[in-house]
């Protein structure tokens, strides 16, 4: 299976930008698709996902209100992230990230089996 991301780019504060990932390659059913960020010399973290199955979506605190995340197609082999009101701090690669099983403790990037190759987003003050 692999991801690929796209649609990162250079934002000034307070626009918007809108992640897209798709899985391709021998997917099976549906994932737990989630996204990610890492910003130089910090550890990779979780941002949202979209739960396999229930359609179920989650998001990081620093996410909430700003970001939203849905699933691309009906098998939730893809996923988008929409953000708004970005600020400098949200400046990171993002990552996709996916796992067959439905009920994995999400938030940990330790939880995927699959990961895509990344997309920078910049946000300029």
């Amino acid at each position: 299976v692999q991801l690929q991301a796209s649609g990162g780019g250079l934002v000034q504060a307070g626009g918007s930008l809108r992640l897209s990932c798709e899985a391709s390659g021998r997917t099976t059913g549906g994932y737990t698709m989630g996204w990610f960020r890492q910003a130089p010399g910090k550890e990779r973290e979780f941002v949202a996902v979209v739960r396999g199955g229930t359609r179920s979506t989650y998001y990081a605190d620093s996410a909430k209100g700003r970001f939203n995340v849905a699933s691309g197609n009906a098998r939730n082999t893809a996923v988008q992230l929409q953000m708004f009101s970005l600020k400098p701090e949200d400046t990171a690669v993002y990552y996709c990230a996916a796992h067959p099983n439905f009920n994995i403790h999400y938030w940990d990037a330790k939880s995927y089996d699959y990961w895509g190759q990344g997309t920078e987003v910049t946000v300029s003050s």
